[in-house]
């Protein structure tokens, strides 16, 4: 099969939308020519057979565990098999994946259990093309949260919204991790799930603007999931950009990605990404475009009602400079900025602010 197989993710928090996602993304899939392969969501399986997470027991819960890991594991690695016979382009997307499982307890206890089962974290995310996470509708679309849950309380919202940021947090150090706002018309959702998908299939899209901003803090943030990213410009074709970006995460944690962006039409780009290992990092370092800086910034990650948002404190040669940014939020609709920022500029759409630019030697 000439097609590089692809396997995807799709996860998130209580009251997603990930079922509703899964068939969509069959049907989208599979009327372009793709057989689609899914992986079923394994704890739900196990909970169907038996196992109860809630449990007390801990040898019980630990032994589950185990079980769990290494059925969602093997499940997929005999799909993986099965959608290479196939002669139509494929793709597997997971109900949820490996490190879902770690969200669920503590630090020691997952270390332990990838052990046992003969992996590791860096293991487990290394085996995934891409990481869709559905933000919960607890979080910014509580109605739906209330219709489909109708004997939760308000403490049970909160504890989805926990829930929530455990998954994203669980699954930070994936390369191609995207998060999934909240809208109010849901196929808006959906679509985005569609659109990342194809992204990830080399699939030609349109190129779309992202929401950002020059932003102040005016207050304290709440709890934020905080890296450090290296970005450096190499020399690339007229028509294309390709950038190598090394993020690193407190306790050391670090993912290399090599992306490269080409234009294919008057307003379409193919974005492949591909994550390198240290040594190939430091060996691509020397086809660094003279005439860029390196990029240095400290990203602060988080969701507010709903939506995602990304704020870049940059460093050295353009210290100062602080960005909000926000995914997947369409020209209808109004960003929910948070009250601990104030808006200084909106820069959407302004090349003076792409990176590729701001990186530019004067």
């Amino acid at each position: 099969m000439d097609y590089q197989l692809k396997k995807i993710v799709l996860t998130g928090g209580p009251c997603a939308g990930k079922t509703t996602a899964l068939v969509k993304v069959i049907d989208h899939f599979s009327s372009l020519g793709f057989k689609v392969f899914t992986i079923p969501e394994v704890p739900t399986m196990f909970a169907q057979a038996g196992m109860d997470y809630l449990t007390t027991n801990h040898e019980f819960f630990y032994q589950g565990e185990i079980a769990t890991l290494q059925e969602q594991l093997g499940l997929e690695d005999k799909f993986i098999q099965i959608a290479q016979t196939v002669k139509e382009p494929a793709v597997i997307v997971c109900d949820r994946g490996a490190m879902d499982i770690s969200a669920y307890m503590n630090t020691d206890m997952w270390n332990d259990i990838t052990g046992r089962v003969g992996t590791s974290t860096p293991e487990l995310l290394g085996r995934y093309d891409a990481v869709l996470h559905l933000v919960s509708a607890a979080d910014g679309a509580e109605e739906f949260y209330t219709v489909a849950n109708n004997k939760e309380r308000s403490e049970g919202l909160e504890k989805a919204r926990i829930v929530d940021k455990r998954v994203i947090n669980a699954w930070s150090g994936h390369p191609h991790l995207r998060v999934i706002n909240n809208h109010v018309d849901f196929d808006t959702k959906i679509n985005r799930v569609l659109k990342e998908i194809s992204a990830v299939l080399g699939l030609p899209q349109p190129i779309t603007e992202e929401r950002k901003y020059i932003v102040e803090v005016v207050g304290d943030m709440p709890q934020t999931i905080d890296s450090d990213i290296v970005q450096t410009y190499l020399v690339a074709d007229p028509d294309s950009e390709v950038r190598l970006r090394r993020r690193i995460w407190p306790g050391g944690k670090r993912v290399n990605v090599h992306t490269m962006k080409k234009t294919v039409g008057p307003n379409q780009q193919v974005e492949t990404e591909r994550q390198v290992s240290n040594a190939l990092y430091e060996s691509l370092l020397s086809q660094a475009d003279p005439y860029r800086h390196t990029i240095y910034k400290k990203r602060k990650s988080f969701i507010w009602k709903g939506q995602y948002f990304e704020l870049d404190t940059y460093q050295r040669q353009l210290q100062g400079l602080v960005i909000l940014e926000t995914k997947g939020i369409t020209d209808t609709e109004s960003v929910n900025f948070p009250p601990f920022l104030k808006v200084v500029k909106d820069i959407t759409g302004d090349a003076n602010y792409y990176n590729y630019n701001l990186a530019l030697r004067h």
